[in-house]
């Protein structure tokens, strides 16, 4: 009784085939080097890993011949070390380029081992499906093998802003994010708020896709309820450039955002975030806050809310030059502002001309960047010499 042939293929053709697959995967190798010239290019060893896989796959033809059932299974096996070894020295697209040519070398052969017109259109139809099914296999490999990589680089810069926002060592911070392609040279902004998903590829999407549009690097993680962002390069825009600020601030959920102060390098970016998340916790006592906030312009809600950093700022930047610059300018401004900003009733007090109090307010304006005729300046100035006062009274000052 005669055996039932396989794909219209006898046993003894496939015997054949099975004996021929080392000598078709060499000439598969042959044609390679002949024809693509980056593939002679590459180390001997390389090339012995793209014989062996050549030869995997050649027998892999005969088993999938013998059950085109297990068709995917055979396949996938087959070149399953493919991607893993070749993606580290060749792109998808000469991978691809490689299957090409090794088809097209068992097409050329193939016929030979036809016994008869019949087997020679079922090893041509044969080979092209199977052609096929290990270029999908390939494809496969090469998006799992991306999609491995994508998770270890999300992890990878989770480490990173979990260590700028913890201040960790600065090397290993600096390691990673240079693994991760960041300038070590770019300036650095950390923006806080809270994320517009609970889905984190959402949110990674959301800020890389305005980020991108804007040519800015950024690095970012999802820290419970708040989304860090880290951006590089300068925040204002000059001329007709555009402050990324305003743009990423988009990408977060509704409600504050505070961006801390531009730092020179990733390796100052702690001060940013603790600057930015100090502010997240103060801007609310001041409800209209505009969005983005930066950290500095919260300082009054930080000091009441007890931020040590904020109160030595305020110390630095307005009440000790207030005070270095003469007890006149002082009293002029603590005395504007007691009188709830009435100009004439100010002069009156202090006994001198309206204009003389307008020329102190711009000199205070000068020394401090705050104008006393600003409300919001007003609570700044009015918090930071409260601060001073008290810190003196502390013997801290």
């Amino acid at each position: 009784m005669p055996t039932p042939k396989r794909h219209g293929l006898s046993a003894r053709t496939l015997r054949e085939l099975e004996r021929a697959s080392g000598r078709l995967a060499k000439a598969s190798v042959a044609a390679m080097e002949e024809r693509l010239p980056w593939f002679g290019r590459m180390p001997a060893d390389q090339r012995a890993s793209v014989l062996l896989i050549a030869q995997t796959g050649a027998g892999g033809f005969v088993g999938w011949l013998r059950d085109s059932q297990e068709a995917l299974k055979l396949t996938t096996e087959a070149f399953r070390s493919a991607p893993r070894e070749l993606s580290r020295w060749i792109s998808l697209r000469q991978t691809v380029e490689l299957v090409r040519l090794a088809i097209e070398v068992f097409e050329e052969q193939l016929p030979a081992f036809a016994a008869d017109d019949a087997e020679r259109a079922a090893l041509t139809e044969g080979i092209l499906r199977y052609g096929r099914e290990v270029a999908f296999a390939a494809a496969n490999s090469y998006a799992a093998a991306a999609e491995a990589r994508g998770a270890w680089d999300a992890r990878l810069e989770a480490l990173v802003v979990d260590g700028i926002v913890r201040g960790d060592a600065e090397e290993s911070v600096l390691s990673r994010a240079a693994a991760l392609g960041w300038d070590p040279a770019a300036e650095a902004t950390v923006l806080v708020g809270n994320p517009p998903s609970d889905d984190p590829p959402t949110v990674v999407f959301e800020v890389r896709s305005r980020a991108a549009r804007a040519g800015r690097a950024v690095l970012l993680s999802v820290q419970g309820s708040r989304l860090v962002v880290v951006v590089a390069g300068p925040t204002e825009g000059e001329g007709k450039e555009r402050s990324i600020l305003p743009v990423l601030s988009t990408a977060f959920a509704e409600g504050p955002v505070v961006a801390g102060p531009t730092v020179a390098g990733l390796a100052e970016a702690h001060h940013s975030a603790v600057e930015a998340l100090s502010g997240l916790r103060a801007v609310v006592g001041w409800p209209s806050a505009p969005r983005p906030t930066r950290s500095a312009d919260l300082l009054p809600e930080r000091a009441l809310a007890g931020d040590a950093e904020a109160e030595r700022q305020l110390i630095e930047g307005i009440a000790r030059p207030l005070e270095d610059a003469g007890p006149a300018l002082l009293e002029t401004i603590e005395t504007y502002l007691e009188t709830g900003g009435v100009l004439e009733t100010c002069a009156r007090q202090l006994f001198v001309h309206p204009n003389t109090v307008r020329y102190r307010m711009r000199k205070a304006a000068e020394l401090t960047g705050r104008n006393a005729s600003d409300p919001r300046d007003a609570l700044v100035l009015r918090i930071a010499l409260t601060v001073g006062r008290l810190a003196r009274a502390r013997g801290l000052w």
